[in-house]
This record gives structure tokens, sequence and C-alpha cells, in this order.
């Protein structure tokens, strides 16, 4: 996950004073010079750093906090407060026209997920009805047309390109004017990057601006780089006055030193991010909700945000009442796996859950592939099999035979029958659940108590560690 290391130490740092009933200046400096070798280890800009622990001194000083109740929460949220600010107050979403062509022109240095994240950008606004259109202007570097053209099938996004051979400015020129003959409202211009910021790029990038006119000139920013993506930010925005950035990466070994350090060096805010491979793995950069990530607080906004963009009510109201039914079958249990692998990974999702930091060592160990292991493991049953699971249960015969067909384990195949019986017997229980009993789960949720949740990644974590299991989670490998 995101910032692990920087918000490992972060939180270290904070546990010197919550749950304490008294402070004092000593404390509060104890906590601070913790804070600061761990924004410094981050690689965040030295100059971010002094200020944020001064305007945290100012207010943690203070005799409301040091003499008020609770003195340690209260510095905790200073401390959120001010990283919020750090990371840029407010959402600052795309602005787009409600009418005619928008165009976003991506810039970037190689290495830093640029065209990568053209297609993912593509992909989410495409949900949006925009009807994007990329133009392919990276005439440089190898492959870098082709690279767009697959993103463009993936995504169902056409791609205008005229070779190599032709001028930047002319490639922009003509894309506009397809565009507008096409009737696209987003053009998306995959801009050229180079190894190194070089007066040749900045003059060719300047003169795409130029022609283009964009409503949004964002920066692609490799979150892994610390205070040299500062650097690359500051003189892309000096020459082409940037409107925002996009951080990528954000699934890698992230030390978080670029995030926090962008918007108060350079003034430009991050717009958006993205993490994973997957092109719908691209979200808006909220600072509050990055600032709770954090500090271990969890995020549900975007963990509801994803689950309400992957499935729609319909889906989840005709799921919930198979599982609430006596048919609930394998058939249903693939759909509910396919509904689950819209969301992205599991481990991430779980990352979102408030009170579930504690436990990220073992979250981390869960391994999305079991699920495919569980979708081959289904495919080998018949079509009467899949609709009635009664049928593996009661022959050990049909049972051989799945397992031979799906290349795993009698034992994996009465895994996932164990499996099946579990999730029928817990859709029974909140079905006939009151409404006390309802509220008090969704109390427990809201408190941050997901005990249960932890407490199946720990025990992945121990298939894992157990002996002859080799590399499997659920399912042996």
């Amino acid at each position: 996950m995101a910032f692990d290391k920087l918000s490992d130490r972060l939180q270290m740092a904070l546990r010197r004073v919550t749950g304490r009933a008294t402070l004092n200046e000593k404390d509060i400096d104890d906590m601070l010079r913790e804070v600061r070798l761990s924004l410094l280890e981050a690689d965040v800009n030295y100059s971010v750093v002094k200020e944020f622990l001064a305007n945290i001194k100012v207010e943690a000083y203070g005799e409301k906090i040091l003499k008020g109740l609770n003195p340690g929460s209260q510095v905790v949220k200073i401390v959120h407060d001010e990283l919020v600010h750090v990371l840029g107050d407010d959402t600052k979403e795309l602005t787009l026209k409600m009418n005619g062509i928008s165009v976003i022109m991506v810039c970037g240095l190689q290495g830093a997920g640029k065209t990568t994240t053209i297609g993912k950008l593509g992909a989410l606004y495409k949900k949006k009805d925009y009807k994007p259109l990329f133009i392919a202007g990276d005439i440089y570097r190898p492959a870098a047309i082709s690279q767009l053209e697959r993103l463009g099938e993936q995504t169902g996004i056409e791609v205008f390109q005229m070779g190599t051979d032709v001028r930047v400015a002319e490639i922009v020129k003509q894309g506009l004017k397809y565009a507008k003959e096409h009737g696209n409202k987003l053009v998306i211009i995959d801009t050229a990057g180079r190894l190194h910021i070089d007066t040749e790029l900045m003059h060719e990038l300047v003169e795409v601006k130029k022609i283009a006119n964009p409503d949004e000139i964002l920066l692609t920013v490799d979150a892994m780089t610390g205070q040299d993506a500062v650097n690359v930010a500051k003189t892309f925005h000096e020459t082409l006055g940037l409107t925002g950035v996009i951080l990528t990466k954000l699934d890698g070994d992230t030390r978080g030193g670029a995030a926090l350090s962008i918007k108060a060096v350079t003034n430009v805010p991050i717009k958006l991010m993205t993490s994973g491979e997957h092109l719908n793995e691209i979200e808006v950069f909220h600072p509050d909700r990055m600032a709770d990530r954090i500090l271990g607080m969890g995020d549900v906004m975007t963990l509801v945000e994803s689950v309400t963009d992957s499935i729609n009510e319909d889906e989840a109201t005709s799921m919930m009442e198979r599982m609430t039914s006596d048919n609930f079958n394998y058939n249903d249990l693939v759909s509910q796996m396919k509904m689950m692998k819209k969301m992205g990974s599991f481990s991430k999702l779980l990352g979102f859950v408030p009170g579930l930091n504690q436990y990220k060592d073992a979250i981390s160990q869960i391994d999305d592939k079991q699920l495919d292991f569980i979708e081959v493991i289904i495919s080998s049953m018949t079509k009467e099999e899949r609709l009635n699971p009664e049928l593996v249960d009661r022959s050990s015969k049909r049972r051989d035979r799945i397992a031979k067909g799906s290349g795993r384990s009698v034992s994996d195949v009465n895994r996932l029958r164990t499996m099946l019986e579990q999730q029928r017997r817990m859709a029974k229980q909140m079905a006939s659940m009151d409404e006390e009993k309802a509220e008090r789960i969704a109390n427990q949720l809201n408190s941050g108590s997901f005990a249960g949740l932890a407490q199946m990644g720990q025990s992945v974590t121990k298939v894992k560690k157990g002996k002859g299991k080799g590399k499997g989670a659920f399912f042996r490998r």
C-alpha cells in the first residue's frame, strides 16, 4: 500500500501522545522529533518539513491543548489537519468544458508512467460519456505509438497518429481537426518524454501548448522519486504553467516525498493518482482522504465509491436476493467474485477499512490469484453440479473428477464447498437480522472494529507459512 514506511513512522510517533491524560511541551517535542525524522526519511522537501513542524508546534503548545481533556487526540487532529494542508487542502478535479471539445495535454519524463496514465484517464472519462480521442504526440520513444494504440484497443478509444516522420505540432493540429469533425468531446494529447529535462523538449511542449490551447496541462510524477519529482515539477511549471499533477505508481514502495512536497513547493495541485496495472486504477486525489490513509484511519469514502462505481444497484440487489435464498450455487459464487474483481485487489480494498492498518502485513499476504483458482475449480464442474452443490457434497467420485479436471487437490475442492456453505449461512444471518443488531454492526464498522476481517488475513498468512503449503493462501498453487 502507498506510503507504508512513512505511515508506520508517523503512527509510531503519534503513539507517544495518544491515550495520555496529560501532556507537556517535552512530550510534544519528542513526538515532533520522530515526525521530523519520518518526513526526512520519506524524502520530503526540507523547507516543507520545517514549516510543517512549526505550524504543529504553534497549535500544540497552546494551553487549550496542554490543559484540555484528551490532549493526545487533539494533537493527532492537529497533525492530521496540517497533513491535509500540505497535501493541498481541497480536492481539485479536472476542469473540462460543458460544451465543445476539452483538451488535456499530458507531459512528463520517461519512466513516470505517462502513456499508461493516459489510457487510464481515457477510460475514466469514457465512462462519463466524453467520447475521448488520443493524439499520439510522442514520436521519439520507440513503440510509444503502438503502446498508445494497444491502450486504445483495450479502452475502445480511437487513436489519432501520423507516424514518426511528421512534426508534433502538425500531428496535434490535424488531431484537433479530426476530433472536431468526428464529435469527440475530449482530446488527450500524449507528448514526448525524455530521460531528463532539456531545451528541445520544453520548446516542443510550448509549441504544442500554443496550438492546442489545453484546458488542463497535467504532469505525470512517479510517486517513488521523492524530491527529484518536485524539481521536475518546478521546471515544467515555470515553462508551461501546469494546472495539475497526476501522481503515479502509488502501489509501489512509495516514500511519500513527492506527494508531501509538490503542492507546497510549486503550488500546483495533485488532481489524480494511479496505482496498479489495471486501467480502472485511477482516482481523484483527495488530500483529506490521503491524510486519513497515511495516519492509519482508513478511507471509507473511497471504499464506498469503489463499490458504487464497479457494481450497480440492480446487480447488488440481485446478488443479495440470490445469497439469501436457498438456491445460492457455484454460478452465483463466480458472479460474486467477478463483482469483487471489478473493484480492484482485495488487499487494497481492505486497506481502506478503518482499524485494519495494524494488520496490514497479514492483509498484504492475501493473494488475489486465489479467486482465479476458485473459478478454475468451478469451471471443471458440470452444469448440473454448478446449479446443485449437493451433487458435489454427496459424491466423492465427483470431487475426485473435479480436482483432476482443474489441476487442484480434493482438499481444495472441499475448501470451496466450505466457502459456499459459509456464504449461505452468513447471508441467511444477515437476512434474519433485526434492526437493532444491524445498527450495532454499523456502529462497529464506524468505530473501526474489524477484528474478524483482520483474523481472516492472519489465518491466510499462517496457511502460507505452513509446512508444505508452498506459496498458496486459501488454495495451494
